[in-house]
Parts: C-alpha cells; sequence; structure tokens
C-alpha cells in the first residue's frame, strides 16, 4: 500500500467521522479531535474489513470505499461511545 493511500483514507476516514456522528441518533458529546481520529480508524478498519471480504477498495472514490470508511466509522464510534458512556446521549 502507498503512502499516497494511507493520507488519503485518513482524509476521508476525518470526513466520515463526521458523517457518522451525523448519522447515529442521539448526541455524541465528543469533541472535534475524538470525531476525527474516531472517523480516520473507522475508515481503516472499514477498508481492511472489505478487503478481507473480498471487496476492491483500491479506488478510494468508489462507492464501495465510501460505504466501506462510512460503516467502519459508524462501528469504531458506537464502540467509543460505548467504552465512554458518559459520551452518547
Amino acid at each position: 500500500m502507498d503512502y499516497m493511500y494511507i493520507l488519503l483514507w485518513i482524509v476521508l476516514g476525518f470526513v466520515m467521522g463526521f458523517l457518522a456522528r451525523a448519522i447515529l441518533p442521539g448526541e455524541q458529546k465528543i469533541g472535534l479531535i475524538p470525531t476525527l481520529i474516531v472517523g480516520a480508524l473507522g475508515s481503516f478498519v472499514g477498508g481492511f474489513t472489505a478487503m478481507k471480504l473480498g471487496v476492491d477498495v483500491s479506488d478510494i472514490t468508489a462507492w464501495q470505499s465510501l460505504v466501506a470508511a462510512l460503516v467502519g466509522s459508524i462501528v469504531v464510534l458506537v464502540l467509543f461511545c460505548l467504552i465512554f458512556r458518559g459520551k452518547w446521549n
């Protein structure tokens, strides 16, 4: 994997972190930096999982890559909020 792909996945993760917060019901009481970290981590988790399932996520602009990053970000955000229970209403 090229370093440019890693950088693009991180940037995509930042955007997906914001989208994940917007999609999840309720209010997540986390700031900008945790949102960015959760989104970046979630995009890696989603991309890695999709790759292991045989989905081609090499093109970061393909809909499969965007869906994988968004689903991964939602999963990581839910886990984050469950671990830190006071962060989600």
